[in-house]
């Protein structure tokens, strides 16, 4: 029997089923991108997908050419350009009466940082594109350096005292340009995460979709434990579960516990954060200044 995570297609060729992300990709063991792919494979059940991926892990996992790790097309794109290249792919296939669903798949340097500027601009048009950040909070594919994402207190190899900002509210952003849909994803609350990949497949416009990835390389944690850390990060109200249509209407789709404890199992179980380094009370008063604002969204 196959796994259920593992049952769905991205592409067919007559009777041959091509998952999204083949064996013998290159990606690490217990990351939280092939799990998040795995499902994107999953939910696009037999739609035709063309995949657009800027310079992030997500891009080495096709491996060398002329093959590829990748059971759909991919374009290659520069950290910058990800979503302006789509734009055009998703306009070639509307003049051209095709049904392909242009999907750009980017880290969260080619996202909160490098990428916001063209992700902002196609946001801003209404282009028919679903963009996915998975979040791995670090540029992981060059050595582990801080971004826009890492949350505050973590050490990277750019904060060695540990990060003294907190994390940019990339959905606050995209919610903020009004477009159809935007929501996160838990990779441990499977059925909510799949039913929100179907949606966002389904419509048109441009989407955006957020995915916190655990990274055990850059984090510094077990492989086995990323999948529990996510729910930690949930439970704790580190990480909010919620969707938003058209920039004013939100919904909470997982209530947190605001945990402290959760907290505490999330810090402990990263390397990246030093008991030294990182100030729980000031990490938990930036979770409370995040909800009272998505309190005040659901609230309308």
């Amino acid at each position: 029997m196959e796994e259920p995570l593992l049952h769905g297609i991205a592409q067919t060729d007559g009777d041959r089923v091509e998952p999204l992300l083949r064996a013998g990709n290159t990606n690490c063991g217990g990351c939280g991108m092939s799990i998040g792919l795995l499902m994107l494979s999953r939910a696009a059940a037999d739609l035709k997908l063309q995949m657009v991926i800027p310079a992030c892990c997500g891009i080495v996992t096709a491996g060398p050419f002329p093959y590829s790790a990748y059971g759909a097309p991919v374009v290659a794109t520069t950290f910058a350009s990800a979503a302006a290249v789509a734009t055009g792919l998703a306009q070639v296939a509307a003049l051209n009466g095709e049904s392909t669903r242009v999907v750009c798949w980017a880290g969260d340097g080619g996202t909160y940082d490098i990428g916001l500027a063209t992700l902002s601009a196609a946001a801003e048009r209404g282009e028919d594109v679903l963009y996915i950040c998975y979040d791995n909070e670090i540029y992981g594919n060059t050595g582990g350096q801080r971004s826009g994402a890492t949350p505050l207190g973590a050490v990277t190899t750019t904060t060695p005292k540990g990060k003294v900002v907190n994390k940019k509210d990339i959905l606050g952003i995209m919610a903020a340009h009004r477009v159809p849909y935007a929501a996160t994803l838990s990779l441990a609350h499977p059925d909510d995460a799949l039913r929100k990949l179907k949606y966002a497949l389904g419509e048109r416009g441009f989407r955006f979709l957020h995915i916190l990835a655990p990274c055990p390389t850059g984090w510094k944690s077990e492989p086995s434990a990323g999948i529990e850390l996510v729910r930690e990060a949930v439970r704790s109200g580190l990480y909010p579960i919620y969707e938003v249509f058209d920039g004013d209407r939100a919904v909470v789709n997982v209530q947190s516990e605001h945990s402290d404890e959760a907290l505490q199992v999330w810090l402990e179980g990263q390397g990246r954060f030093k008991p030294s380094v990182y100030d729980t009370v000031a990490i938990r008063a930036g979770i409370e200044r995040s909800w009272q604002g998505l309190r005040r969204l659901t609230a309308g």
